[in-house]
């Protein structure tokens, strides 16, 4: 039916050329508010009739007359109606409804996918967790963000680059480092030794949870960790603060690797802030910055011209003690983002970087490098409550102060983590109901996405023939009001792709697919698939089996698998 929709559009295109010239570009077609009202909806006429000074209905009117000779109306139109104050709606014959199975059919896993897009590269930046813990259900909320946001793009043709950012220095891997080496010198929280005092600042430099106790015994045991981006064998010397740092790091990346491989995200880089400083690029990008005329000295600080680019008030770059702020690297790892020739970026952040988002752009648009205002994107996201039996839960015995991924993932599953962290926008609060993911019963979303792909191909496999043989069959029984709608539905996916990707709203996805599955439910009560009549069943076979097809492909944009049986 895709074709068919472009067809359509290009005999709407033409009518609107007669009507009034230029006004071709005006054609598209809406979803009716009302499903009874239609399957495409036309407001071209009311836009129109104010310049052709007509009323709406007489320019709706003029319209239709025009659409009803033409090719593709004449043979996939049945009817077009005028409602309103002059909106046109367009019901589809029943045949063109069917292409649509034919269509999933015959593409399978790759229908709702645009071919290789033109124009340079994509890089999203996520989860960017630096080593000096467990990931907590806020990095997953991102992992889930960041992956799918990679998918809806691959499916629009983009190539897409995905990376992780950390700090492999600082202040909170100094933290890292004093708090195994105390651990490793025999010490635990609650010991005279370890600060616990919130009132005392030295209390803040160290972290208290199991993993750190963890890291200092393999470090006494003088094991050799890996991660996806290092290698460290431990010396054993507590004394050695360096080597428990670069120990410590490397221990908790490995960690962060396998949460991440448990959840299905991948990295094609990693990329380290400290590479920054040691390669001379946030050095470059501040001389470049003054070499624009954008900077200024007050107060013994460096400032940039932040207000020149909408910024609310002027930013201090680099301190009067020397050190810079947060925010230069970030510029100078973004000026390497675009000089790596990635013309889109995306980071995908929490929401307390909102005031990072006009000072980082300010430093692009006066470094005078040819980026366009604007970049990067932003996605910003809220953290995650945790809820089990009516009461939140905030502690992991584990991290010590927050819930963690692999909480989560070994509390419930990995696609159910996946699922509910995606199915709301990610500027909304969101509240994990632990009960309700393991539910299976139809308030569980996962679920009664999962299990109608379930019981389509329990029906396949009922029947017991051979799939492949579906794409060719004839189509014409699928002619009931519930066949119908779940056709056009199956017609709206790769539209609904689209609109996600360029919304960076994956939540289209999840809300599509759940609305999918009802309308399969809602076909699979109304008519019985396998029946005597040949013809019929063959059919009602095909409409399942694009069923199936569409939902294990919209789960895997999700990242969420389709399981063949539950």
């Amino acid at each position: 039916m895709l074709s068919i929709k472009k067809d359509l559009l290009s005999d709407l295109a033409r009518a609107l050329e007669t009507l009034s010239p230029g006004a071709g570009d005006k054609a598209a077609f809406e979803s009716p508010k009302v499903a009874a009202h239609g399957d495409f909806a036309c407001t071209a006429a009311m836009q129109l009739a104010k310049p052709l000074k007509q009323n709406p209905r007489q320019t709706a009117e003029a319209l239709r007359a025009l659409l009803l000779p033409l090719p593709a109306f004449e043979r996939w139109v049945d009817a077009v109606e005028i409602a309103g104050p002059g909106f046109i709606n367009i019901r589809l014959k029943p045949a063109a409804k069917q292409e649509t199975v034919r269509e999933v059919l015959q593409a399978g896993s790759a229908y709702g996918t645009q071919p290789p897009a033109q124009g340079g590269k994509m890089i999203v930046e996520f989860v960017s967790a630096n080593p000096t813990g467990p990931l907590h259900v806020g990095h997953g909320r991102q992992a889930a963000l960041g992956d799918a946001i990679c998918n809806l793009y691959q499916t629009q043709g983009v190539q897409v680059h995905r990376e992780f950012y950390y700090n492999d220095a600082g202040v909170q891997i100094q933290t890292l480092a004093s708090s195994t080496q105390l651990r490793a010198k025999g010490f635990k929280p609650g010991d005279e030794g370890w600060p616990t005092d919130p009132d005392n600042p030295a209390s803040k430099a160290f972290y208290n949870g199991d993993y750190i106790a963890d890291i200092a015994s393999d470090f006494l045991a003088g094991k050799t960790v890996r991660s996806d981006d290092r290698e460290f064998t431990a010396s054993g010397d507590v004394d050695d603060l360096d080597a428990i740092r670069q120990f410590a790091v490397a221990y908790l990346r490995h960690e962060q690797d396998l949460d991440l491989k448990a959840f299905s995200v991948r990295f094609d880089n990693y990329y380290l802030e400290s590479s920054l400083y040691s390669s001379g690029r946030v050095e470059r990008a501040v001389q470049r910055l003054k070499d624009a005329g954008k900077t200024f000295e007050a107060d013994g600080a460096l400032w940039l011209k932040s207000t020149d680019y909408g910024d609310d008030k002027d930013r201090v770059m680099k301190k009067s003690d020397g050190s810079y702020t947060y925010f230069v690297p970030d510029v100078a790892y973004h000026l390497a983002k675009w000089e790596r020739g990635f013309t889109k970026a995306v980071n995908i952040q929490g929401m307390d970087h909102h005031g990072t988002i006009a000072r980082v752009r300010a430093g692009l648009q006066a470094a005078n490098a040819g980026i366009p205002a604007g970049y990067p994107d932003y996605v910003l996201h809220t953290m995650v409550r945790v809820v089990r039996n009516g009461e939140e839960v905030k502690i992991s015995k584990r991290a010590g102060s927050y819930v963690t991924l692999r909480d989560l993932i070994e509390w419930t599953s990995a696609d159910a983590v996946r699922f509910f962290l995606l199915s709301r926008k990610p500027d909304t609060e969101y509240v994990f109901d632990i009960d309700l993911a393991l539910a299976r019963n139809n308030e569980n979303p996962v679920y009664y996405v999962q299990y109608a792909h379930a019981r389509i191909c329990s029906v396949l496999t009922a029947w017991g023939g051979d799939e492949s043989s579906l794409k060719q069959v004839d189509l014409s029984p699928l002619a009931s009001p519930q066949a119908q709608a779940l056709m056009l539905l199956l017609n709206k996916y790769t539209d609904m792709l689209s609109h996600a990707a360029a919304g960076f709203a994956p939540h289209d996805v999840a809300f599509y697919l759940r609305e999918l599955a009802a309308c399969y439910h809602s076909y699979y009560d109304a008519e019985r698939i396998l029946v005597d009549d040949e013809a019929v069943r063959l059919a009602r076979l095909a409409l399942v089996a694009a069923t199936a097809q569409v939902l294990h492909n919209g789960l895997a944009v999700l990242g969420v698998g389709a399981p063949r049986k539950m």
